[in-house]
């Protein structure tokens, strides 16, 4: 038998839901932070300098590297939603 997620929601208070939140943005700030990490030292730039480089096309767009691409874009969209949302709650990291 499952859990009743939207009674279990019921039965929080509002600072145990903002804490649970909290700290799934900071297991994914984590995340997002070792993408960027791993591609800086996997090219030696930053992804800025990467796009502005051309590197894709200097590789022939090489599946690896529009795939490595397309994570850190990602990431890094996501590092700044997860910034903003942790404001939000009122936690700064």
């Amino acid at each position: 038998m499952g859990i009743n997620i939207k009674k279990h929601l019921e039965s929080m208070s509002e600072e145990e839901i903002k804490e649970v939140l909290r700290k799934e943005y900071l297991r994914r700030l984590t995340r997002y932070k070792w993408i960027d990490e791993f591609f800086r030292n996997k090219y030696g730039l930053t992804f800025e300098e990467f796009e502005d480089s051309d590197i894709v096309v200097k590789k022939n767009y090489s599946w690896e590297v529009e795939s490595d691409a397309q994570e850190w874009e990602v990431a890094l969209d996501g590092l700044n939603t997860v910034l903003e949302k942790l404001r939000e709650l009122g936690s700064e990291s």
